[in-house]
């Protein structure tokens, strides 16, 4: 892999994506949005994004706070399965709908109506925050290359 430019030496537009990222997640929580929801968020955008660096962050993160790894194994097929809550795929087909906007030009109106439906609006807000803000995090990350951090398997 030809070795890039990294972003994050740029310090003060790096720390102003990372204080974006906190205001996300602090308003999750106000919001009473669990920080299981915004890891298979994260995680299900990074996929999407072929960002390896931010699976194997958020992948690590979930599972620190109880997230079962079954669900972690499974989430690219989060339809097929049961194991995930109502809101859960809604927030997950959100993220899908947000992260293939270049494709799709739409979020779908049974998308928005599901997630608006089980969220309440300061929920919506923040989830859908949250697929920007790790949007955004995924075009760093795989602009630059950034590679995975050394770490036993």
């Amino acid at each position: 892999m030809t070795k890039r430019i990294g972003l994050g030496h740029a310090p003060e537009i790096y720390k102003a994506m990372a204080n974006v990222q906190a205001e996300v997640e602090k308003a999750a929580a106000n919001a009473g949005i669990e920080q299981k929801l915004l890891d298979l968020v994260k995680m299900r955008a990074s996929q999407l994004n072929g960002c390896a660096f931010c699976l194997d962050m958020h992948s690590r993160d979930a599972l620190e706070i109880g997230e079962s790894p079954r669900r972690l194994f499974v989430l690219d097929g989060w339809r097929e399965t049961t194991l995930f809550t109502e809101q859960e795929q809604a927030a997950l087909a959100l993220t899908e709908a947000m992260t293939k906007l270049a494709a799709t030009q739409s979020v779908p109106d049974d998308v928005y109506d599901e997630a608006v439906r089980v969220f309440t609006e300061d929920q919506y807000r923040a989830v859908a925050w949250q697929v920007i803000a790790i949007n955004s995090w995924n075009r760093v990350a795989v602009t630059s290359h950034t590679p995975l951090p050394k770490r036993d398997a």
